[in-house]
């Protein structure tokens, strides 16, 4: 087992959360042992390719109704092999892998996205999946741009640890009809979105122009904000060793957007996670929202599709749209795994072209199977349509972000969450928060490029 453990900018030791983690529970190890998955560690076993398999979902509630079906439908196909479903949300999914590799009772398959593979792969949790893709029917049919994204996200040695499901991509939902009441264009420009913000706003009435992510997941929405205000199109400058997160154009467009919270915003935001922003915006009395493709479909249940749209993110300088990458989705086999000929025939099911269609319009997301991209329903799906659309024509240039780092979730969201939300509070500025991140990033990288030599 690999453990990443760096020096933070006040010159103390730390581990990663994974491996502080999993000390504070390393006395109930041998009381946990194995859930049953045989899945307990070491490198595992092919199995008979039968029997029964675990699965962790890693966005359990919003995917699981559609991860059920497909479950059912592989076992109508594979009568022989039984798949255990664990629904978990996705705000505990990392720590509930790192704290299951550091202890035991890993399942056989799990969801892994671009943004915490590399600190699985670093672990040595996962399967490299490559002589399996080669020679599977999928090989050939999978976009070759999500599976470079997944090879890029693993840390450095381009091996493929998951399989692409889908990629998300960042939306402007904004409601049709409150716009054309105020007589409003449509939020186009960034110019365009502060304007509809404030005059959307009626606080008398409870009525807002935006709800923005304070709580969990804030800093992804963040960046995307900064990024797509300063025009910046890289993550890094030009020697690879500094980020560009704390240039002082980002600086600028972060005091921007922070400075929407309560003016514009409900206070409620402050701890928002996605569900709790999405469920405030879709209760009607919030005229944008910042979200991705994902929740399309829980708008149009409380809205109806005639009264909103998702749009691609504002263009920012010079008509530019820059947005910040979001991590591809997939499925990845864990090393541990008693049965990998059965995991692997579920993943195969789960991602061929009927599987992955199936999954992606229930998602609202662009289908990694490159024949599932040609349904029909993504045509009426206005939002993944107008996505795929600018992902492809050259009108969006996509800021990477670092996935491959194995330190990246922790900095994302452990460390900085909490500091974006003093931000929001006025108790830290944008400044002393993006040189603290700058800082976090610029040591992770130099750490990173360390060890590949």
């Amino acid at each position: 087992m690999m453990i990443s453990i760096r020096r933070s900018s006040t010159g103390r030791r730390r581990t990663s959360a994974a491996v502080a983690l999993g000390a504070v529970l390393a006395l109930t190890a041998t009381a946990c042992g194995d859930d049953g998955s045989g899945a307990g560690g070491g490198d595992g076993a092919e199995g008979s390719g039968k029997g029964k398999i675990v699965f962790w979902d890693n966005n359990g509630g919003v995917r699981t109704d559609i991860w059920k079906e497909i479950i059912a439908d592989f076992e109508k196909a594979n009568p022989d092999i039984d798949v255990q479903y664990v629904g978990i949300a996705s705000t505990e999914y990392q720590s509930k892998v790192d704290t299951a590799i550091q202890g035991g009772g890993l399942p056989d398959v799990g969801g892994v996205t671009a943004s915490m593979l590399a600190g699985f792969a670093a672990q040595g949790a996962l399967d490299s999946l490559d002589f399996r893709l080669a020679k599977s029917p999928l090989n050939g049919k999978l976009n070759k741009d999500m599976i470079e994204s997944l090879r890029a996200a693993g840390g450095g040695d381009n091996k493929l640890y998951s399989i692409p499901t889908s990629a998300n991509n960042g939306v402007l939902y904004y409601r049709t009809d409150l716009f054309e009441k105020a007589g409003l264009e449509e939020p186009t420009t960034w110019d365009r979105f502060y304007d509809a913000a404030e005059k959307l706003t009626k606080k008398g009435s409870n009525e807002f122009g935006y709800t923005i992510r304070g709580g969990a997941g804030s800093i992804a929405q963040a960046l995307d904000a900064m990024y797509g205000q300063s025009g910046i199109t890289s993550f890094w400058d030009s020697t690879g060793k500094k980020t560009t997160v704390n240039d002082p154009k980002n600086i600028e467009a972060l005091e921007k957007y922070a400075a929407l919270f309560k003016k514009v915003t409900p206070a409620a935001d402050l701890n928002n996670d996605f569900t709790k922003m999405v469920a405030q915006w879709d209760s009607g009395q919030i005229g944008m929202l910042n979200h991705n493709l994902g929740s399309y479909q829980d708008h149009v249940k409380a809205l109806g599709s005639d009264k909103f749209r998702g749009i691609p993110q504002p263009t920012g300088p010079g008509g530019k749209r820059v947005q910040v990458s979001n991590p591809v989705d997939g499925v990845g086999l864990f090393k541990g795994s008693k049965n990998k000929e059965a995991a692997w025939k579920f993943i195969e099911f789960a991602t061929s072209a009927p599987s992955s269609s199936k999954f992606n319009e229930a998602a609202g997301q662009v289908p990694a199977h490159m024949d599932a991209a040609k349904d029909d329903w993504i045509a009426k799906a206005e939002p993944t349509k107008l996505a795929a659309e600018a992902l492809s024509d050259g009108s969006t240039s996509i800021v990477q972000l670092p996935y491959y780092l194995p330190d990246w979730n922790t900095i994302s969201k452990a460390e900085n969450e909490p500091n974006f939300q003093k931000v929001l509070l006025g108790d830290m500025s944008a400044k002393e928060f993006l040189d603290t991140l700058a800082g976090q990033l610029n040591e992770a990288q130099a750490e990173w490029q360390e060890q590949r030599g």
